[in-house]
This record gives structure tokens, C-alpha cells and sequence, in this order.
């Protein structure tokens, strides 16, 4: 009798308070990696995000759309538990710098102690997008700079209409 192939689901959970195509980068290879992505845009009591859950997650799909294997879905809780909850074997975490791993590593060991069916993947950004994180996008815009570089031209129009709404033109 022919075993079938389990499927490979991963998560990719985030804030998205301003996706950036570092992001961008990192979904897509994990569309090449992976049968399914589910990008999971968190409900995070511990910050203070400029966008709603909806509108990230709406930004989210707009630039996700031509990704025939990638759904956007938002969360409340544990990842782990929520990786389980919609059958994801593998969480993907992007690793910028030293600084990033040690807290994804801390990350990924307690979500193996909760659950050890899931794993976390880490994932290098390409060179280009090293740099890059949703905060220093804000911070670049606060001061009238050029952000086209950074973001896809929806997420850039979120960002301005966001910024004239906070009056901080």
C-alpha cells in the first residue's frame, strides 16, 4: 500500500506593522519551500503598532495575491499552539543579525518544550534586506525620507495615509 505524502505547512507569524520587502522576501522563498504558508499576522498585546490587524492583514493579501500557495490569516495567542491549531509542522523566523537569534533561539527552544511537533526554520533575508525592519521604515518616513526602496507601493500608501492621520507630517 502507497503511503501519501503529508503535505508541508509552515507558518510565518509576525506583526506586519509596515511589511517590508524584507518580508516579502521571506514569504516568498517559503513559497518555494513549503506545499502551504500561512503568514499569520499576530494580535500582540505588547506593542504598539501604527496599523490595525485588519489593515496589516489587508496588506498582506494584496501583495500575497499572486501567491497561489500562501493564505493570511490573523492570530490571538500562542504561535506554537496556533501553528497546531491550523496543522503547520514548521514555523519560519527571520534571522537579521545576532541580536535576532538569540531571541528567536530562546523562541524556538520554549515552543519545542510546548510542542514538540512543530519545528522553527530559520531564515536568512537576502543581503538587501538585512537591514531592513518595519521600525526603521517609520523612522525614515517621520522624517520625509524615501521609503519606496523598502515597501511595495501598497503598503507605501498605507504608510502615508497612516502618517497623515498621526499628524506627523
Amino acid at each position: 500500500m502507497k503511503e501519501t505524502m503529508k503535505p508541508k505547512i509552515a507558518l510565518y507569524p509576525g506583526t506586519f506593522d509596515g511589511l517590508t520587502y524584507g518580508h516579502l522576501d521571506l514569504i516568498n522563498r517559503s513559497c518555494k519551500l513549503f506545499d502551504k504558508l500561512i503568514v499569520a499576522v499576530a494580535h500582540n498585546e505588547f506593542k504598539k503598532p501604527w496599523f490595525t490587524v485588519n489593515e496589516r492583514v489587508e496588506m498582506l493579501k494584496k501583495v500575497t495575491e499572486d501567491l497561489a500557495n500562501a493564505t493570511v490569516v490573523d492570530f490571538k495567542g500562542l504561535t506554537v499552539k496556533f501553528a497546531v491549531q491550523v496543522g503547520a509542522q514548521f514555523i519560519i523566523r527571520g534571522l537579521r543579525a545576532i541580536s535576532d537569534f538569540e531571541f528567536e533561539l530562546q523562541m524556538a527552544l520554549m515552543n519545542r518544550k510546548i510542542d514538540d511537533r512543530v519545528e522553527t526554520i530559520f531564515l536568512a533575508p537576502a543581503t538587501e534586506f538585512s537591514f531592513l525592519s518595519s521600525h526603521s521604515v517609520k523612522v525614515v518616513l517621520r522624517h520625509n525620507g524615501d521609503i519606496s526602496d523598502f515597501v511595495p507601493p501598497v503598503v507605501e500608501k498605507y504608510f502615508r495615509q497612516k502618517l497623515k492621520l498621526k499628524g506627523a507630517t
